[in-house]
This record gives structure tokens, sequence and C-alpha cells, in this order.
């Protein structure tokens, strides 16, 4: 299989839009309309409660980490390049016509099997930072950020570190709405009644 092909079927693995189809199973109709508006596990959870929720969190990891394996098992060169791939097809998924999430889960799936000492530090860095502040964009920040210097530190193969340094910059982009409104105070908290 060649690297393009291989990429691409990254892509298309990464563009499956779990949680605007879990939300519709669980009696949303268009994720995209209610909350915030991003097609994510958090929007999930608070537009169609907790199970929802938490199923959108792992069917958006497990994307992000079949690609990462399946290219490992193919050319584990191209790994962390299928796992960019991933997430950049969540991001922007050709079935949703390329309006997709912030990339979070499907890039913590994807980094595991890459580089798990430092997806699980960056999982930490992200779970304390959402519980002392209850802020889930802000623990998604630091941790995405957490995840490249956790990956150089703890010895990741450059180009791991490297292609997470890349998507941690395009996530905080993503992010860039929740960073203004946490600079004016406006951003909601995990609990509040809407997103």
């Amino acid at each position: 299989m060649s690297a393009a092909v291989a990429l691409l079927a990254a892509y298309l693995l990464g563009s499956i839009p779990f949680s605007f189809l879990v939300a519709r199973l669980f009696g949303v109709t268009d994720v995209r309309k209610v909350g915030s508006g991003n097609v994510g596990a958090t929007n999930v959870m608070r537009s169609a409660g907790r199970t929802a929720g938490i199923l959108a969190f792992l069917l958006d990891s497990s994307k992000g980490a079949g690609a990462a394996l399946l290219a490992l098992r193919l050319d584990p060169a191209l790994a962390p390049q299928a796992a960019a791939a991933a997430v950049l097809g969540h991001m922007y998924p050709v079935w949703l016509r390329f309006k997709g999430g912030k990339g979070v889960a499907t890039g913590a799936g994807a980094f595991l099997p890459l580089a798990p000492v430092a997806t699980a530090v960056a999982f930490l860095v992200f779970a304390l930072t959402a519980a002392l502040t209850r802020y889930v964009s802000l623990g998604s920040i630091v941790g995405t950020l957490a995840l490249p210097l956790a990956a150089f530190l703890s010895g990741a193969p450059p180009s791991v570190t490297a292609w997470a340094a890349a998507i941690g910059l395009l996530v905080v982009w993503k992010h860039r709405a929740n960073l203004e409104r946490l600079v004016r105070g406006t951003e909601r908290r995990l609990g509040s009644a809407r997103q």
C-alpha cells in the first residue's frame, strides 16, 4: 500500500463523524445546531447526556487509535503522519462538509499507540486541569500542549514529537473561540446547564 493511500485511509477513518452519529442516536438531530455547535464529545455530553458523551469520546478515540495501529502494521515510519491524518479527518470530515470537531479525543487515541507514556501524562494533565478549573476547554488545551513535551522527555521518536506538536498547535487554534471566552470570563464550566 502506498503512503498516499495509507494516509488517505487514515483521514477517512478519522472523518467518520461518531460524535454526530451518537448524538443523533440519543435524540439530537444535529449536534452542530445545539450547544457550542462543536462535533465533539463535550458538546454531545452536554446536549445528549453523559452516556452519549462517553460513547462519543470512546469512538472518537478509537478511530484515531485504529488509524495509528493500522499504519504501524503497514509502515511504522508513516504512523505519526497517519495519526495526524486521522485528527485532520475528525476536524475536517468530508462527510460533514469539512466542519468537524476539535480533535482532542481523536488525537489522544491516535498518539496512544505511538507514545503511550506521553499520552498518559497528557491525559493526566487534562484531567487535573479540567477538575481543578472545571473548564474542559482549558484542560484540552493544556493537555494537548503537554503531549509533545512529554513525548520528547520520555524519549519518543522525533517524528512522533514533531507531529504531536503540529497537531497540538492546530488543536489550540481550533479552541480560539474558547480562549477568547476564557479571557473574557464567559466560558462555561463543566457541569453548567448550557454549552
